[in-house]
């Protein structure tokens, strides 16, 4: 596998993270980077495991507890045989409390520890094993409750007692090795002893009943048999599990990064948490595979792109840690996880911003595009949900620019155009330029100025400018129609804003502001651009409640041209 370790940082599309270090003061301040424990134990698949051997003990302890209750609720139901002040109820009353126990507090224990888990599953299997012992004991050696065995039976009586008791311990076996993960030499060790004891108890008690009036063979033999089936299923049930822990193991590995879960998923791949399996440390990793680009060209564009990204260092922009090749030819790069709120997420779930907080969050975009478009990258796909809301280092309301999947170079060399996505209509509709919704090539930075404007008038009035019920006639009103002025939805929105707003959605590039330095000044300049203040957000965050699951970032197109 071949990887790259860059020292700069591009964005990811439904990655949500917070930015690790520095001061948001400066647009290229640079945090240093600052190592999170991660959640699971170890670096070697040890919290992997925990979790397979939680949901495994409790599929377990409820198989085992489940046949306990049935039996114990059936004897109240023979008066004739059941006393229940006898010991031999109330054992058979305490292992199956035990049991139960064991199962509810397994089932309600969200997140209990390694050593927890062993020590259930020991109690659990010990418990169920000691009263089988107890069992085998009672019926092979005490006399039956209802009087003496006629003697030309008694062997048969013997020989189905006996079969009873190979099945209580085949049960046990098998529950025990195919669903609780082990090494398959672990188990085999564990259950080769249970099977082992099981079958010399039943030759013991066989002998000190019935003397010298039993094939003790004959008991040795069926009982050995019974057992080493189960012995055999066990341990092949628990070596498939390993296998196949390792190999979804290997599967969710990339070079010294272990995905754990997916994200979201885009246009052009799919996103995951992940973790570097030596640092310990959380990150976002993009998949890219070649099936999901039209031509091999594309992905080298695309690498080239997250090359050149990676050279990006603002506070505003996500940090790239690393890329590279997987051996099935996937394309991957690395980014820090920021878990927080996109602006799409978060208008949606609290309703349109204060002047002053859009404000806020327009200018943090627009430091990041200034240094973006300074050595001459476009994003090309700037929408709320690519813009996260996050707390960096005490410092609430941090605007965080992700995902520049569809980045355009403009100023990398003489092979930029020759590997740009020729033909096609590439961004998301609702904030696309009219430059991008009619196919040109020529795009500069009053493009992204364009979407970024389309970004403000979402979170001052709720909706994107244009609001169609197809992605081409959201395309059209983008290249021919003028859009509504905000104050048409919010009234109380300062008309200085607004006239902003309305510049940077001018259908021609050369009547919007010249590039993102010219807007923040502009923006910078209105009555309420001061009025967020970082205690106002911090009070804000303090006071927000997000009970919904986050939705998903809006899906990036791809589509033939349409002029």
């Amino acid at each position: 596998m071949k990887s790259h370790a860059p020292n700069g940082r591009p964005a990811l599309g439904p990655t949500i993270a917070y930015p690790v270090g520095g001061s948001p003061s400066g647009p290229t301040s640079r945090p240093r980077c600052r190592f999170a424990r991660s959640s699971d134990e170890g670096t070697d698949g040890r919290g992997d495991l925990r979790r397979l051997l939680h949901t495994r003990l409790r599929l377990a302890s409820l198989i085992t507890t489940a046949p306990f209750l049935f039996f114990l609720a059936k004897k109240f139901f023979e008066p004739i045989v059941c006393d229940p002040s006898s010991p031999n109820f109330l054992i058979q009353a305490g292992v199956t409390a035990l049991a139960l126990f064991l199962t509810l507090y397994v089932w309600l224990r969200r997140t209990p520890d390694w050593g927890e888990l062993r020590t259930i599953e020991i109690v659990l299997f010990g418990a169920v094993a000691a009263f089988f012992v107890l069992l085998e004991y009672q019926t092979l050696m005490l006399p039956p409750p209802c009087g003496a065995i006629p003697p030309d039976i008694e062997w048969l009586v013997f020989h189905w007692l006996t079969v009873a008791n190979s099945f209580r311990w085949f049960f046990l076996i098998v529950v025990y090795g195919v669903f609780i993960p082990n090494t398959w030499r672990r188990c085999a060790l564990l259950v080769g002893l249970t099977a082992a004891v099981a079958t010399m108890l039943a030759a013991l008690f066989a002998y000190l009943r019935h003397d010298a009036d039993l094939d003790l063979l004959s008991v040795l033999g069926e009982t050995a048999v019974a057992l080493g089936a189960a012995v055999a299923v066990a341990v092949f049930g628990s070596y498939r599990i390993q296998v196949l822990q390792q190999q979804a193991m290997e599967a969710r590995q990339l070079g010294q990064y272990r995905l754990k879960k997916r994200l979201g998923a885009g246009g052009m791949g799919e996103v995951y948490l992940a973790e570097h399996m030596l640092l310990r440390r959380p990150c976002a990793v993009k998949l890219i595979r070649p099936d999901q680009l039209s031509d091999p060209t594309n992905l080298q564009r695309f690498e080239r792109e997250v090359r050149a990204m990676a050279t990006l260092t603002h506070w505003n922009t996500v940090e790239v840690f690393d890329y590279g090749h997987a051996e099935d030819g996937t394309f991957y790069y690395v980014m820090e996880y920021l878990p927080g709120k996109d602006l799409e997420t978060l208008v949606e779930r609290t309703g349109p911003l204060s002047p002053g907080r859009a404000i806020h969050f327009l200018r943090q975009v627009c430091r990041a595009l200034r240094e973006a478009h300074g050595v001459g990258l476009l994003h090309r796909d700037i929408k709320p949900s690519n813009i996260i809301a996050c707390e960096r280092g005490g410092v609430y309301d941090v605007a965080k620019l992700l995902d520049f999947g569809l980045v355009q170079s403009t100023g990398l060399g003489k092979d930029a155009d020759k590997l740009t996505l020729v033909g096609s209509v590439v961004g998301s509709p609702p904030f696309m330029s009219p430059e991008q919704a009619t196919g040109r090539e020529d795009l500069d930075a009053r493009s992204d100025i364009y979407s970024l404007g389309g970004v403000a008038y979402f979170l001052l009035t709720g909706q994107a400018p244009f609001v169609r019920e197809t992605p081409m006639q959201m395309l059209l009103a983008h290249a021919y129609e003028e859009p509504k002025p905000p104050t048409d939805l919010r009234p109380d929105l300062p008309h200085d804003l607004e006239e902003v707003i309305l510049r940077c959605l001018k259908k021609k590039p050369e009547e919007r502001f010249a590039d993102a330095d010219t807007l923040e000044r502009a923006l910078a300049a209105c009555g309420d651009g001061g009025e967020w203040t970082e205690e106002a957000a911090a009070a804000w965050w303090r006071e927000a409640r997000f009970d919904e699951p986050p939705s998903e970032p809006a899906p990036t197109v791809m589509q033939p041209t349409t002029a």
